[in-house]
C-alpha cells in the first residue's frame, strides 16, 4: 500500500540526520525570538533565555520543545545516527535540573497559568513521555529533570479541562483536539501506572465535545495561517478514544465524503506562496499535519476499509508537497517543521 508505515519509516531513516542537524542548530539559536508573557509591574524585562534556559531557541518556547522532541525521538529510533554524540551533549547541557527548575518557576506564577496552554503543554508532555518510556541512561536523567514540570502541566489540565465549556476548533495553537491527542499517550502512561485521572478526564471531554459531531464543514479549510486541520485533529483524537467499529461509524457521520476524496479542499495540499512569511509558512505544517492525520485515520480504520487507500494517497500528496522544506528552507519554516515531519514519518 503506498505511503504505509514501512514506507514512511524508510523515508525517515534517510532523513533523520538532517532533521537532527536542523533541530540542533535551532534549539540554541537565541534570536530572532518571539517573546510573549504577562507582566504585572514596571521594571526591567528578563530575557527569554533567562526565563527559559532549557527552551530559549527556535523563535518561541513551543517550537523549541518540539525540536527537543525531534532529537530525542530520532536518537531513540536510530541510536547510531551520525551526530548522536553531539546531540546527546547538547541535550545534557540544556535539560539540566537547574534549567528545568527555572522553567517550572515561570509556569508556577499565577499570572502565567495559561501560558502555552494547551499547545505548548501538549508538546512538553509529548517530550516527557518520550523520555520516560525510553530505556536509556541519558533519557532517565532528562526524564527526572522534566518530571516536575510534566506533573505541573498534568495537574493544570485536570483543573482547566472541566472549566472549558466549549472546545476551540481552529487550525493553529489553541486547537483543543490536537492538544488532547498529543497528550493522550502521556495520559495512557499515567493510567498504566496507577493514575487514570487525566485519561478519564480527556476521554470524557472528547466524547462530550466531539462525539456527536456530524457533517463537519471541512470544505472551508484551510485558513491562511493554518498549520493544523481542525477536521483531522478531531478525527485523530476520536481515533484514540473509540474502538475500530465505533470510530468507523463516527467518521461516516463526521466526514461523509472520505471514500470519494471529498471535500476536495481537505484532500488537496495547501499552496505556500511565501515561506519567509511566518503565517503563510504555517501551511507547510498543515500539509504535513494533514498527512499525519490521514495516516492515523487509515490506521484506525484498518487496511480492509475502502477509505484507507484514499486516505494514504492523500497523505502521500501532502507529504510530497512539503517534506522537502524541512531543511534548507527559510527560518520561518526550519525552526519548527521537523517536528511535523517526524510526527508523520515515525508514527
Amino acid at each position: 500500500m503506498p505511503f504505509d508505515k514501512s514506507a514512511r519509516h524508510d523515508l525517515l531513516k534517510h532523513q533523520a540526520p538532517g532533521y537532527v542537524d536542523v533541530a540542533l542548530t535551532n534549539i540554541v539559536r537565541e534570536f530572532p525570538v518571539a517573546v510573549l508573557f504577562i507582566d504585572t509591574g514596571a521594571g526591567p524585562y528578563r530575557t527569554h533565555r533567562q526565563l527559559h534556559p532549557a527552551f530559549y531557541g527556535s523563535f518561541d518556547w513551543h517550537s523549541c520543545v518540539e525540536l527537543h522532541w525531534v532529537i530525542v525521538r530520532l536518537l531513540r529510533h536510530y541510536p547510531d545516527l551520525s551526530g548522536a554524540t553531539a546531540a546527546r551533549a547538547q541535550l545534557r547541557a540544556l535539560l539540566t535540573p537547574d534549567n528545568l527548575a527555572t522553567e517550572l518557576a515561570f509556569f508556577e506564577q499565577p499570572h502565567q497559568r495559561g501560558w502555552e496552554r494547551p499547545y505548548g503543554w501538549a508538546w512538553f508532555l509529548t517530550l516527557h513521555h518520550e523520555l520516560v518510556t525510553w530505556d536509556d541512561p541519558d533519557a532517565r536523567d532528562w526524564a527526572a529533570a522534566t518530571a516536575a514540570l510534566a506533573e505541573h502541566m498534568s495537574e493544570g489540565l485536570l483543573s482547566w479541562l472541566p472549566k472549558l465549556t466549549y472546545p476551540v476548533r481552529c487550525g493553529f495553537h489553541p486547537n483543543t483536539a490536537f492538544a488532547l491527542a498529543r497528550a493522550m499517550p502521556w495520559a495512557h502512561y499515567l493510567a498504566a501506572n496507577g493514575d487514570d485521572r487525566l485519561e478519564t478526564m480527556m476521554r470524557e471531554r472528547a466524547q462530550t465535545w466531539f462525539g456527536a459531531d456530524i457533517d463537519y464543514p471541512a470544505r472551508y479549510e484551510p485558513s491562511g495561517s493554518d498549520f493544523l486541520s481542525a477536521a483531522l485533529t478531531e478525527a485523530d483524537l476520536m481515533a484514540e478514544v473509540l474502538d475500530r467499529p465505533a470510530f468507523g461509524g463516527w467518521l461516516d457521520r463526521f466526514l461523509q465524503g472520505v471514500a470519494a476524496g471529498e471535500p476536495a479542499q481537505l484532500f488537496e495540499p495547501a499552496v505556500v506562496s511565501d515561506a519567509s512569511d511566518g503565517h503563510i509558512a504555517h501551511l507547510h505544517g498543515l500539509n504535513l499535519y494533514r498527512a499525519h492525520g490521514f495516516c492515523r485515520i487509515a490506521e484506525a480504520l484498518g487496511g480492509d476499509d475502502p477509505r484507507s487507500p484514499v486516505l494514504l494517497e492523500a497523505a502521500q500528496r501532502h507529504a510530497d508537497a512539503s517534506l522537502a522544506q524541512v531543511t534548507g528552507s527559510d527560518y520561518m519554516v526550519e525552526h519548527w517543521l521537523a517536528a511535523y515531519a517526524t510526527l508523520l514519518l515515525s508514527a
